[in-house]
Formats: C-alpha cells, sequence, structure tokens
C-alpha cells in the first residue's frame, strides 16, 4: 500500500503488478523476440526464463482407447533482476512488471517502467492497448491470541458466520468484483486467510484494478493517466476495506 496520505511506513505489499495488455501484429510469434527482448533487458534483468503454457487434449472415438496429446506453448519472455525483486515480461498478450517485496511506492518505480515499457514498444511493435491493470498482493498478519482472532477489528470486510454462537471460524475466502461508477474502471477483491504462523494470523488481501482501452501504445501520457486512476480506486478500496487498527500495524 503506497498512498501517501496514510502515511504507511511498512508497505504489507509482497507482490505489485503492472499488466498492459496489447493487441499484436498479424502472424507475429513471441519465440521470434527472443534474442532482440534478451539485448533489451539483460543488461538490468540479467537472469531469463521461460514461461511455457502445457494443454493437454483427450480425444476418443467409437471403439478406441482415449488419446492423450500435449502441446506445449510459449506464453512470456521473463527478466529478472540479480535479486529477484523486479521481473519485466514480454508476453504473447502484452506486457507487465513485476516488484516483490519489499515494496516502496509506486512512484518510485514509475521512471523504470517508463523505461522497460519503451524497450518494449521498439522490439513488440504492439498496435494497441487493450486494457491496463495494476495489482496488489498484500500480506497482513494480524494479531492471533489463544487461538483467537477478533476479525471485526481488523476488517471492515472480513467474513462472518450464520451462527457466532455455535460455530467458531476456521478459514474463509471473501471474493468481490464490481465496476467503479465514475470511471468505468473494474475492480476485483480476494481477502482469504492462510493457516496460523505463531502468534499471527496471515490474511491475503489481493487488489486489482483494469482500465479498459483502446489506447494508442505510444501515448505513455495516456497509459500513466489510467495507472493513476486504478491507483486511486485500490488505494481507496484498501483503506475503506481495513479498520484503524489494522491501519496502525504499517505505520
Amino acid at each position: 500500500m503506497d498512498d501517501a496520505k496514510l502515511k504507511l511506513t511498512k508497505s504489507p505489499i509482497i507482490e505489485a503488478i503492472l499488466d498492459i495488455e496489447c493487441s499484436q501484429p498479424a502472424g507475429r510469434e513471441l519465440a521470434a523476440l527472443k534474442n532482440a527482448a534478451y539485448a533489451a533487458f539483460s543488461d538490468r534483468y540479467p537472469k531469463f526464463q521461460e514461461q511455457l503454457l502445457k494443454e493437454h487434449k483427450v480425444t476418443s472415438k467409437e471403439g478406441a482407447q482415449p488419446q492423450l496429446s500435449v502441446t506445449q506453448k510459449l506464453e512470456a519472455l521473463q527478466f529478472l533482476h540479480d535479486d529477484r525483486k523486479q521481473l519485466v515480461q514480454v508476453r504473447a498478450k502484452g506486457f507487465s512488471y513485476n516488484r516483490l517485496f519489499p515494496y516502496t511506492t509506486l512512484d518510485d518505480y514509475l521512471p523504470e517502467i517508463e523505461r522497460c515499457w519503451k524497450l518494449y514498444l521498439e522490439l513488440a511493435s504492439p498496435e494497441q492497448v487493450r486494457n491496463v491493470r495494476l495489482r496488489y498482493i498484500n500480506r497482513i498478519l494480524l494479531p492471533f491470541t489463544e487461538g483467537r482472532v477478533e476479525l471485526d477489528n481488523y476488517l471492515k470486510i472480513g467474513p462472518h458466520l450464520p451462527d457466532e454462537e455455535t460455530l467458531t471460524l476456521t478459514g474463509f475466502v471473501n471474493q468481490h468484483a464490481a465496476v467503479d461508477v465514475e470511471t468505468g474502471n473494474q475492480v476485483h477483491i480476494l481477502l482469504t486467510s492462510l493457516p496460523p504462523e505463531g502468534a499471527t494470523l496471515p490474511v491475503i488481501f489481493d487488489n486489482s484494478a483494469t482500465a479498459p482501452g483502446p489506447g494508442d501504445p505510444k501515448d505513455w501520457t495516456w497509459i500513466i493517466s489510467k495507472i493513476m486512476s486504478l491507483r486511486e480506486i485500490m488505494d481507496r478500496i484498501f483503506q475503506k476495506s481495513l479498520s484503524e487498527s489494522c491501519l496502525n500495524l504499517f505505520r
């Protein structure tokens, strides 16, 4: 979480992801960009790996045994920083920039994101921006004493059992999808618990928002305006989802 108004000194974000989905030139194969992408990104992101997607297909004919076929498709060219805390992805459907923990503020990473985006433009020549997506995965450690935690003290959108006198909550998954009325941006919120760790209950708060296109890939001003719009919505959701007691855990 990086809204300066909240003045959080200990961000709970364990991964921030910016995806820019693009339409690609007809007939362009991602594998054909491998050498050019390595030349563009390897100076700052020397660790390279490929992300592959395997598809399994079962076909059957009358009187014959079912046949299983497996196809493999290149989904992304991934370039990692030496410390593996930052990742640039040239994907079949666009561009991604990932930042892992520790995370400071989006402002710190925007100059590098812009630099990498311009490199991506040169090598991939995308035709159109379809949408821009920003996602923050937060890991919140709630105080867990004597096997209990009062979720309502920390979560404004926390779960509730139908009979809290006879039932004890052992885990939860809350999921919401919404549209921001003013911007039309789509919002997805996932809140789920993990197994207790000592005196804490880890809760994952996965918050993402998507701004629809179309947009000109060369118009960074348009792209950054969408990113800032998404950031504002997600900061607002974060603040309105957590109580002051929870926010104080990060101050």
